[in-house]
């Protein structure tokens, strides 16, 4: 929706609010200036209160601040009675109360703005939390997070909105509380659960702190204390040089924890840029890079894909939320595209214009959950979110390529209309995350999950698509069907498999990625595949083997239909039939396709089971706080049947995104299409002809076609017959950082280019490269000429 254009009346209303408020611009007090900033920054400028949709968001914290000023009740272990202090959580919730209350005063067109009896409530109702808990004596109990960052920060914006009316003995004593729980000494060193996001996190509230308290020391210290934030890392928490982030020292978490910690910069940016205090270590540029290098990859027509979310997938639906808000991918992607729209205004001018057309263009495409009607944004981020699409640069598409997040045992490969990620695990990244009753059942998101979106499937996992799905069949996965317990394995990222090969190497256009499997809970064991093409993800299995008496099979997909689906799926040309509960069976399945979505091939022919059934879950069973409200949604569910305790057991398929059945079919025809050169433990290597791709994992050394390694390996070669070049590529998944010597048996006639880590060794009768490549799974690369191409 755009916004709507300024006009005189709201000018004068909103000029006059801010009068009354006392927000005349600042005098010399470099503190006044801070604190009027961060008004502005939580409050929102430049936009109409009477134009919609600004004006139905204020009407609604009106509605809320009167409903939350109402049922206050003040008790000696809570504010309000379904808020109790212990656990917590209540505390935050408390204050995230009294702050939508502060909101409703300080801004115009709520209803309330002005209003003293409103502002004596939200007064009286921080008097009481302090003298009942959160004050100085008190010893913390419960989840850390919400005395030392959940309350805190709510507390502090409170108190900034209603800064002269809280007065100096107030201010004082709510000050010390935070110092009490949130000590300066939280930013001396940076380890615990000072780091990442949560290290961004306690900087604001010591920043903000000696705003308030109109300390030059404290600023300056939460300041210089997030320069630990800003350098790659290249273990435990924060960004790697490849794009990863990593909270929780083992869960991959760009879509949640990174959005904090972005949102968390770009405030304290804006903030104090131009100040005494402004922050000006170089290092800062990486956040900076890090909206293209490791955001913008994973956001796809405004979502963010859940492989990079953790245990937030669970939260969906919250027990008690009288809107009925579903919290979804699409509300993950909108908050980044919000800190986006944020970081843009301290951001130079060319970069401002890349992330201005970023920000456009998913605005642009999502049409799933339009972003400008989100209901978590308040007006401050609608009025950015307005500027930003109003800025003259065209919206960016979505860029075609290929990323491989290896810090994080993650890849994301885009073509033009679709998306596709993998999700691993090794000993470095976790299965899963589970934690304060979140996401118990989310054993398998680490298996090799493989999530994609073709063309209009953008509401494909945010249909309630986690309480319903069956966690044994999560799309792309190898699973044994051995029952697990509800947080198997230990909380917060512990379970990890014993395994190392877990990688690939990429191009940046296409990809080969490999992932060494060990089942969490069971003695699976398999080695899996995925070689990413021009318009497929070709997806290979091998050695998939297990004893625990259980059945073991390869989820092809697990695809959401919606709550009434009825896409139609053929196999092999003919129309199966939709039935509930009915199983199908395939013996030699060579290509199925499902309407809306797209379609598989099974080279050679394969096995293939499938079937459409009506699953209901809650998202209470996956989340203590959801609702218990049932929810339907309708799957078709197709997977490669291993049988019990199966031995070497393998399949072979390719995954085309909004193929349709025509375009299908002609390429389960063309026999140059693909090959499959290789399919064991070994080695899984297939060549695309036509696109003179040849693509290996090696798990040990060994040769397949021309291509041949001395050690494992990931390898991509391209050959371009028109230019006449060849392309190398390799990557060490096991990270030894041992040379690897790569041998393409073909002649070339001269080198053009090569990464400083490639050696050439000869380049007649065959090409030969000694590479070291080091041990973070990098592509090294190397390029020549060749004359005749075979």
């Amino acid at each position: 929706m755009p916004a709507a254009p300024w006009t005189r009346r709201g000018f004068l209303l909103a000029a006059s609010a801010v009068g009354a408020l006392g927000l005349a611009p600042a005098d010399g007090d470099p503190f006044a200036r801070l604190r009027r900033r961060w008004r502005e920054i939580t409050l929102g400028t430049g936009f109409d209160p009477a134009a919609e949709p600004y004006a139905s968001v204020l009407r609604r914290t009106g509605d809320l601040a009167r409903s939350h000023r109402a049922g206050m009740r003040p008790a000696p272990g809570s504010l309000w009675p379904d808020a109790p202090f212990d656990p917590p959580a209540g505390i935050t919730l408390s204050h995230a109360r009294l702050f939508t209350m502060a909101q409703a005063w300080a801004q115009p067109g709520t209803g309330l703005t002005g209003d003293s009896g409103l502002a004596a409530a939200v007064l009286a109702g921080l008097d009481h939390v302090h003298d009942r808990v959160y004050r100085p004596g008190t010893t913390p109990y419960g989840n850390w997070w919400e005395w030392r960052i959940g309350t805190p920060r709510l507390l502090l914006d409170t108190l900034t909105l209603l800064y002269d009316e809280a007065g100096a003995a107030r201010r004082a004593g709510l000050l010390d509380a935070v110092g009490h729980f949130v000590p300066d000494a939280v930013l001396g060193s940076y380890t615990g659960t000072s780091t990442g996001a949560n290290r961004v996190d306690l900087c604001r509230v010591v920043a903000l702190r000696g705003i308030l308290g109109a300390s030059p020391a404290r600023t300056a210290l939460a300041r210089d204390a997030l320069s630990p934030v800003f350098p790659p890392v290249t273990r435990g928490d924060g960004f790697y040089a490849d794009g990863s982030f990593v909270q929780h020292t083992w869960v991959a978490y760009t879509g949640t924890y990174g959005c904090v910690l972005l949102d968390g910069l770009a405030r304290l940016l804006a903030l104090l840029n131009g100040s005494d205090w402004e922050i000006t270590d170089p290092a800062r540029q990486n956040v900076l890079d890090s909206v293209e290098h490791a955001f913008a990859p994973l956001v796809h027509d405004g979502l963010v894909t859940d492989s990079v979310s953790g245990r937030a997938v669970s939260r969906g639906l919250q027990s008690g939320d009288p809107a009925g808000l579903l919290q979804s991918d699409h509300q993950r992607g909108h908050a980044i595209i919000a800190a986006v729209a944020l970081l843009c205004e301290a951001a130079p001018a060319e970069e401002r214009a890349r992330w201005q057309g970023m920000v456009k263009g998913w605005i642009a495409r999502d049409t799933t959950l339009p972003v400008r009607t989100d209901p978590q944004f308040g007006v401050a981020d609608l009025a950015r979110l307005a500027a930003v699409d109003a800025a003259l640069v065209p919206p960016a598409p979505e860029p075609v390529g290929h990323r491989l997040f290896a810090a994080m045992d993650r890849a994301v490969h885009r073509r033009p209309g679709w998306a596709a990620v993998i999700a691993m695990c090794s000993d470095r990244i976790t299965f899963y995350e589970n934690g304060n009753g979140e996401n118990p059942r989310g054993w398998h998101t680490g298996a090799g999950m493989l999530t994609w979106w073709g063309p209009g499937n953008g509401a494909q996992y945010t249909d309630h698509f986690w309480p319903t799905a069956d966690p044994y069949r999560l799309p792309g996965i190898t699973v044994s069907a051995l029952r697990l317990a509800d947080c198997q394995g230990g909380g917060w990222g512990e379970p990890k498999p014993d395994v190392r090969w877990v990688g690939g190497a990429t191009d940046g256009e296409y990809a080969a990625v490999g992932q060494h499997l060990r089942g969490l809970g069971s003695t699976l064991e398999a080695h899996k595949s995925w070689f990413c093409t021009e318009d497929a993800v070709v997806c290979l299995g091998a050695g998939i083997t297990a004893g625990d008496g259980a059945a073991v099979e390869t989820v092809v997909d697990h695809r959401n239909l919606g709550e009434h689906g009825t896409n139609a799926l053929t196999v092999d040309g003919e129309r199966q039939p939709c039935t509930d509960g009915r199983p199908l069976r395939f013996d030699a399945a060579r290509r199925a396709h499902l309407a809306g979505h797209g379609g598989w091939l099974f080279p050679g022919g394969a096995r293939l089971d499938a079937l459409y059934e009506t699953r209901t879950g809650r998202w209470s069973d996956i989340n203590t706080g959801g609702s218990t409200t049932p929810v339907t949604r309708r799957y078709l569910t197709l997977w490669h049947p291993h049988g019990t305790d199966p031995e070497d057991a393998a399949y072979a398929y390719a995954l085309l995104p909004g193929a349709t059945p025509a375009g299908l079919a002609a390429r389960a025809a063309d026999p140059d299409w693909l090959v499959v050169l290789a399919n064991t433990p070994a080695v899984q290597a297939v060549r695309l002809p036509r696109q003179g791709l040849t693509a290996a994992n090696f798990r040990a050394p060994g040769r397949i076609g021309p291509v041949e390694v001395s050690a494992p390996a990931s390898v991509l070669v391209r050959v371009r017959r028109q230019e006449g070049t060849v392309s190398l590529h390799l990557a060490d998944p096991l990270r030894t950082g041992a040379a690897v010597d790569l041998t393409w048996h073909r002649p070339v006639t001269n080198i053009t280019r090569c990464d400083p880590s490639v050696r050439v060794i000869a380049t007649h009768p065959a090409l030969r490269l000694r590479i070291t490549p080091g041990v973070e799974c990098v592509t090294q690369s190397c390029h020549a000429k060749v004359g005749g191409i075979p």
